[in-house]
Parts: structure tokens; sequence; C-alpha cells
């Protein structure tokens, strides 16, 4: 079984803010793969099914953005798994808004779900797909540009950013994560 996370944070207030880029992906995959993320569990929404031939587990984390590293390890530890087969969505600001990074480890990079996350595992090594959102202007601050929604001139680069992240998670179900990388990463977007 492998474990696909989108981060996020809950409610109708939230759903098409930066920092939901994460549960986007998910309802993605969801909707692409017909398995529904319906299931209250492990303080998550989750959905299980199969890509490729794999078994899969979709989670979106209730719990809020700053403390989804206690679902996480919830559905590890219920399902016995280890970090290997933990593949984790989430907004990077560091990033150019659209492109993608995929990662198989690294430090939470400032995002708070990921630094979470880190804590409740005890390790920094599982995999990751960042999605660019760029930086807020100058004097604006970071929490107020991640809890806003994309301006409408931004919405077609991050459809389609949102696409690539779900096509990478599903070729990871099937393919090595080294060989996604090499695919995803070269991908401007």
């Amino acid at each position: 079984m492998k474990v696909i996370v989108g981060l996020g944070n809950p409610g109708r207030a939230y759903e098409e803010t930066r920092h939901n880029l994460g549960f986007k992906t998910i309802d993605k995959i969801s909707d692409k793969w017909s398995i529904p993320v319906v299931q209250n569990k492990f303080r998550a929404l989750v959905g299980e099914g199969r890509i490729n031939s794999e078994r899969i587990l979709l989670v979106k984390p209730q719990t809020y953005m700053n403390l989804s590293g206690e679902s996480v390890s919830e559905v590890l530890s219920f399902y016995k798994l280890t970090p290997a087969e933990l593949l984790v969505i989430h907004d990077d600001l560091d990033l150019p808004l659209g492109k993608l990074r995929l990662r198989e480890k690294g430090s939470a990079g400032g995002n708070n779900g990921i630094k979470s996350i880190i804590q409740h595992l005890g390790t920094q090594e599982f995999k990751r797909i960042k999605i660019g959102i760029g930086r807020p202007e100058p004097g604006e601050s970071v929490r107020d540009y991640v809890l806003q929604p994309f301006p409408p001139g931004d919405r077609q680069v991050i459809e389609q950013a949102v696409e690539r992240a779900a096509d990478a998670a599903a070729m990871w179900t099937g393919t090595p994560f080294a060989q996604v990388m090499n695919q995803y990463n070269q991908v401007t977007g």
C-alpha cells in the first residue's frame, strides 16, 4: 500500500486558497482514478482504491495545516507503513507559480504542515511534490498570502500544475520515485 497525502485546511473558507493545493491535487487524483475521498478517519478524509494495480490511500488531513503530522502518523501507524510508502503534496512559496519540484527528502522549508509531519514521524525522509505559489509582494504577510485565493489570471497555470502533480503522484504508484522525479522536475510550469 502507498499513501498519498495532500496538505491543506478544512472548511469552505480555505477551499480555493494557495495553501490548499495539496487538497486540490488529492481531489484531482480522486476524480481521475474514481477513488472517493469521503471516509472520516485518522482525523482526515480518506479514500482507498487502486492506481496501476497498487493499493492506494488518499488522505486529506482535517487537523489544519500546522497539525498535519498528527493525522499522517496515525495513518502510517494503523497500516504499519513506513515513511518510504508516503508521498506528501503541498504548496511552496520558494517556487515560481505553477512549477513542480519533487523531492525524496528534505527540511520543512518553512511549511508548517511539513514541519509537523517531520516532528511526528521523526524523519525528513519522505517523498514530496511541491507546487509553486510564488512569494507575496514586499510588505504583504506570508500568512495572508497563503490564505488568499489565486487571482483569476493565475488560475489556469495552477490548474495545469495540479494536473501535472496528480499525474506524477499516479506515476509513482507503479514507477520508482527517482524516475518520476527525472520526468517531472524537468517540466517547466
